[in-house]
């Protein structure tokens, strides 16, 4: 039910509070999005860590979109107010740690349109927002939004530059266990071809005490590209 008073929209207390305003106090309880957003040490306030993550992870769960400007903007409508300058952290006097009831107490910000009567009653008059107030509002709005496209293109630069580092590490070992591979294989291949050049008897090496020693070699050398092959293939799976 709503009123009139002084060219004010007022809204009596519904029983329960807005949507967006329970959806937000769930993911400020929910501990296991704490590294993403969080309550302050007081409880009085919370602090979006990640704006990223924030925006790419959890605005489309609960929000159906991922636009951390447009989550911003929604706040300042239901009176909450950036209150650090180093970090987004938000308040709300009736935004509070374990006081969940206190939701039904928020308001959207909300002013009656202007009548088109020349002569207006007292319950028609209305009252636009102190000019000072709008301006300043639009101000900050623009700069938080600057700031934010800002952090976020920062925070997906740093993450690339760690995920492109990692690939390029992965892929030098690759490269390196794949040579020694080869190398094994190289070494193989060459004591094979001697072997099959040696002078035989009835297919027998005539210098049999070389055979031996060969053999025993070449054994090393099989088991040697095995256990290699091995450790390769087992890494590689990681």
């Amino acid at each position: 039910m709503t009123m009139m008073m002084e060219g004010y929209i007022i809204r009596k207390p519904s029983s329960s509070p807005p949507p967006f305003l329970m959806k937000t106090y769930m993911l400020v309880e929910d501990p296991t999005t704490d590294e993403v957003i969080s309550w302050n040490g007081e409880g009085t306030a919370f602090v979006v860590w990640q704006t990223a993550e924030f925006a790419r992870d959890l605005l489309p769960k609960l929000f159906k979109h991922c636009n951390f400007s447009s989550f911003v903007r929604q706040l300042n409508t239901y009176g909450f107010r950036k209150v650090a300058t180093s970090r987004w952290e938000f308040s709300n006097d009736m935004f509070r740690k374990g006081e969940k009831e206190l939701l039904c107490e928020i308001r959207r910000k909300s002013w009656s349109n202007k009548s088109q009567n020349n002569c207006p009653t007292q319950s028609q008059a209305t009252i636009q927002p102190p000019k000072e107030y709008s301006e300043e509002d639009q101000r900050s709005s623009s700069s938080t939004s600057s700031s934010l496209e800002l952090n976020c293109l920062i925070d997906e630069n740093k993450r690339l530059k760690k995920d492109n580092g990692d690939l390029s590490y992965e892929l030098s070992i690759m490269k390196r266990k794949c040579k020694a591979l080869l190398d094994l294989v190289n070494v193989e291949k060459i004591n094979c071809e001697k072997e099959e050049r040696k002078p035989r008897l009835f297919g027998v090496t005539l210098d049999v005490v070389e055979e031996e020693n060969m053999e025993n070699k070449r054994k090393r050398d099989v088991d040697e590209i095995c256990r290699s092959a091995s450790i390769f293939l087992s890494q590689s799976c990681k």
